[in-house]
């Protein structure tokens, strides 16, 4: 699956031809630029437009050869436009094409990733609406605690997910940033003019401040915004397995016609999808310590960084693009059961109220520790002996009389955890994307 999508919209960001063709891009842009400014003829730079052809065959025929992408790229566009090539390049270093065309590229593939968690937003808001009021048991340490709701879970995530959504256009905006102001970065033989008419052109803003590069902090808080991201994904995967497991049996991945669960035992139907997000999730967050290590370069520049995100960018944007389709499809046909959710709720034989039963014996006047030591008891009662947690209370020797059964009951309700339900939802859901 993964090849499928490196061959898909995000992937073909990646392919050889949209980087040459984007560099091309740029040196266009800036040759016209200088047209403007008398540096070269108008005359020339039609016939470098005109002729100037990207062959990714013969750029890595060149690049075997010189060992150098850049110059074979300029190489290869030279042979095609004839003497007038010589006004390609002028005044540039590799690093003005390289950055600034990086830069077009990951803003290329941000709009898709912003796209995919509009789209995975979308699915948890509808998921969050469906099963707002569907009482399930809320978990700490694994362990029951209190009721909450699916719903409430859903509206958890689509909040972290809007604010991954706010993430990830900084990251884009982060990045948006391109330069072309020489070696040193000091526009010793090309204006400033070039540089702000290019990125004008690319919706790029001209780096302030550079020396031979755009500084590597811009593209390490891009990959970390990725990491978090997919570190959210992980954890909703991770709770969609939890959820899963036969002795839960909450909710379940899509499972489909003619899918086999096991090599050995036909009965299984295992959560391969949330597992695999899990997985890829790691190599993301791996992929963004690596950014951080290319952001100490020796003096204005080295090309340590280079190889490395050849690898860590295409890489991550594309399987981050890849877990963001596959856990908002997960979502749209995730299995829930309600049913099992209830019985879940009443499988501790009513424990999971002791909190409304200790504040009820607070109200009535006893102290903490004596009214927390009451309803310890019985709870411990409740599990070890498999006996009800109200017939435990009532009937402890240290249960004061004057509490009455309709007050004990009143205890009971599940329904009373989720009485400001309303409120959460409207915080969640009246913010904007």
């Amino acid at each position: 699956m993964i090849d499928r999508y490196c061959r898909s919209q995000m992937g073909a960001i990646w392919e050889p031809k949209r980087r040459y063709q984007t560099w091309l891009d740029i040196e266009l842009l800036a040759c016209e630029a200088m047209v403007q400014e008398g540096v070269v003829p108008p005359a020339v730079f039609k016939t470098i437009r005109e002729r100037a052809k990207v062959d990714v065959a013969r750029i890595d025929q060149l690049e075997k050869e010189v060992r150098h992408d850049v110059i074979a790229f300029l190489s290869s566009m030279t042979e095609k436009i004839g003497p007038e090539g010589r006004y390609l390049h002028w005044g540039m270093t590799s690093s003005d094409i390289l950055d600034t065309a990086l830069s077009v590229l990951m803003r290329q593939a941000s709009d898709l990733l912003i796209d995919d968690i509009i789209a995975l937003l979308a699915v948890l808001k509808e998921k969050a609406e469906i099963y707002r009021e569907t009482l399930m048991i809320g978990r700490s340490h694994g362990m029951h605690g209190e009721p909450t709701t699916f719903g409430l879970k859903m509206a958890l995530w689509y909040a972290e997910t809007l604010r991954n959504l706010r993430r990830m256009r900084q990251a884009k905006q982060i990045i948006s940033f391109g330069k072309l102001s020489g070696a040193m970065g000091t526009y010793a033989h090309i204006s400033p003019f070039v540089e702000e008419e290019v990125c004008r052109r690319l919706h790029l803003t001209p780096e302030p401040v550079s020396n031979q590069i755009v500084q590597r902090d811009r593209h390490a808080q891009f990959m970390q915004t990725l990491a978090l991201i997919a570190s959210s994904l992980e954890k909703f995967a991770l709770e969609i397995r939890h959820l899963q497991r036969t002795e839960i049996g909450e909710v379940e991945e899509p499972f489909g016609e003619g899918q086999k669960g096991s090599s050995a035992m036909p009965h299984k139907r295992n959560p391969i999808g949330a597992e695999n997000i899990c997985g890829l999730a790691r190599l993301i967050r791996s992929n963004s310590t690596a950014a951080l290590e290319n952001v100490p370069l020796w003096h204005e520049r080295d090309i340590s960084h280079s190889s490395v995100e050849r690898v860590i960018i295409p890489d991550s944007t594309i399987l981050l693009d890849f877990i963001l389709h596959r856990f908002t499809e997960m979502m749209q046909k995730l299995s829930v059961y309600p049913n099992q959710m209830k019985k879940n709720v009443a499988w501790t034989q009513g424990v999971i109220f002791s909190q409304k039963v200790l504040l009820l014996l607070i109200e009535k006047g006893m102290e903490r520790e004596c009214a927390y030591g009451i309803v310890q008891d019985a709870a411990m009662q409740t599990l070890q002996q498999g006996k009800s947690f109200r017939d435990a209370i009532l009937s402890h020797p240290k249960m004061p009389g004057d509490i009455s059964r309709q007050e004990l009951d009143a205890c009971f309700d599940a329904r009373a955890f989720i009485r400001h339900l309303e409120t959460t939802y409207k915080r969640v859901f009246s913010e904007t994307e």
